[in-house]
């Protein structure tokens, strides 16, 4: 069962990705959203966001694109997904009041919440990276890395 939504997924994805790839040049808008089977403009927002958030550095102009802000061993999977749950929290509208979701069920499951985040914390970028290139599926060379 996957708890993660495929916002996340593609933050954490995208992330690898570009620490894979952004070692002699940095990563184009266009290459991710190529490898990850998404229109430009979708991504850019994600991308934006992972920039704010102090994961990626964005380079402008025709050699522009992303990479790691900070070593791939210093960025974390959770702080990745706190990255990636801010896009759109503009987009949810408050509740006029406090409803059945806000009293019972969100308490009720925050320490879940709370627990699964932090063994996210302890997954790095470095990490991920590893296994990409034990299962062979490191770098750009025709690899699918859409979710």
């Amino acid at each position: 069962m996957n708890l993660l939504p495929e916002r996340s997924l593609l933050a954490v994805a995208t992330v690898v990705d570009i620490a894979l790839n952004a070692r002699v040049a940095p990563v184009s808008a266009r290459a991710l959203s190529a490898r990850h089977g998404l229109m430009p403009r979708h991504l850019e927002t994600l991308l934006q966001e992972l920039v704010r958030a102090g994961i990626l550095r964005g380079t402008r102009g025709p050699r522009g694109g992303y990479a790691l802000a900070r070593e791939r061993r210093r960025i974390s999977v959770g702080e990745i997904l706190r990255a990636a749950a801010r896009v759109g929290e503009a987009d949810t509208k408050p509740r006029p009041r406090p409803s059945f979701v806000d009293a019972v069920v969100a308490p009720a499951l925050r320490p879940a919440g709370d627990a699964f985040v932090a063994a996210l914390d302890g997954t790095t970028v470095a990490d991920l990276c590893a296994r990409a290139e034990a299962e062979g599926v490191a770098g750009d060379a025709g690899v699918d890395f859409a979710i």
